[in-house]
């Protein structure tokens, strides 16, 4: 049975207000794109702690810096090719570098930006973001997710890049039996023998739906869900590949310094194994209706399903 479908960004704008209540030192501060971001009902409700920096991203960056020294705790936002893209030099040396307590939500990421085109969709987001020494790296892959990582990030001291996307997905993790959110922890929503496919973001019910076309073959798959790429879950990384032998990365981001690498760089210096990277292979998006995108660039789950088959035939024809 198919679960709700919700924007992450939605989802988002709700638990920000609820959280208003449990942190009224939150600040929120958008470049203009209030309406997008889902932060304009937050504007509404606390005028007093909403800040519209306009199209400068940089300057509303160093703004939510000198904020947080203050004892405030400043929340940015803005599409992801922007939050973490054009200002990125701030960033580093305004937030990173003195490890300030500000929270920058890149709306909007990926593929799945559809009409906007190559210009907006940042894949390439999580690779910068997860350079920065020091910086926590959160992708949910739902809108229940999205509410407790919003909860956990706030509650957090330090830096943090989260992010969301454009795009209505189906709410999967409130099925799951003993499912918790912590941040630098992965959680098995799925158990399997056979392989193991390791997603974040939208990607993860896409993993799902593809560990079902699997079963149908023959092959268990297990499906690991990674919201928080830095620090990354080492140990249940490492069990599943001792435990499967192959391993298939799925997100709806560049391969290249996504979670794809992250896993890649682990297991090649603790437990090699065949690892098959499933995402976007080194070029840019293209406009398009956004279901549309995601099938040209191969993020769906016959797709994932495919790449699970050749990382399964490669174990098999080890043994």
């Amino acid at each position: 049975m198919a679960g709700e479908k919700i924007a992450t960004r939605v989802a988002y704008g709700q638990e920000l207000l609820v959280m208003a209540e449990k942190y009224p030192n939150m600040v929120v501060l958008d470049a203009d794109l209030s309406s997008a971001t889902n932060t304009n009902a937050f504007a509404k409700k606390y005028p007093e702690r909403f800040y519209n920096c306009g199209i400068a991203e940089q300057n509303m960056t160093c703004i939510a810096a000198g904020m947080s020294t203050c004892g405030l705790i400043p929340v940015t936002n803005s599409f992801a090719m922007f939050a973490a893209g054009r200002a990125f030099e701030q960033i580093r040396n305004s937030i990173a570098y003195p490890h300030l307590n500000v929270k920058i939500v890149g709306s909007h990421g990926g593929l799945s930006v559809g009409e906007d085109g190559a210009t907006h969709q940042c894949n390439e987001d999580i690779a910068l973001m997860r350079s920065l020494p020091g910086m926590t790296v959160v992708v949910p892959c739902d809108g229940y997710e999205m509410k407790l990582a919003l909860q956990a990030i706030l509650a957090y001291e330090g830096p943090v890049y989260l992010r969301m996307c454009r795009m209505a997905t189906e709410i999967v993790t409130d099925r799951i039996e003993g499912y918790r959110f912590e941040l630098g922890k992965g959680v098995t929503l799925r158990d399997g023998e056979g392989i193991s496919i390791v997603a974040t973001g939208i990607t993860v019910p896409m993993a799902l739906r593809a560990a079902e076309q699997l079963e149908e073959e023959g092959i268990s798959a297990r499906v690991i869900d990674i919201h928080t790429i830095k620090p990354l879950d080492e140990e249940l990384i490492l069990k599943a590949a001792r435990e499967t032998g192959v391993v298939v990365t799925v997100e709806e981001a560049s391969v290249i310094g996504g979670l794809g690498s992250t896993v890649s760089e682990l297991l090649g210096s603790r437990y090699p194994v065949p690892v098959l990277r499933h995402g976007v292979n080194d070029e840019f998006g293209r406009s398009g209706k956004a279901t549309e995108v995601l099938e040209y660039y191969g993020i769906t789950p016959e797709k994932i399903a495919e790449t699970a088959r050749n990382a399964y035939g490669l174990k098999t024809e080890q043994e």
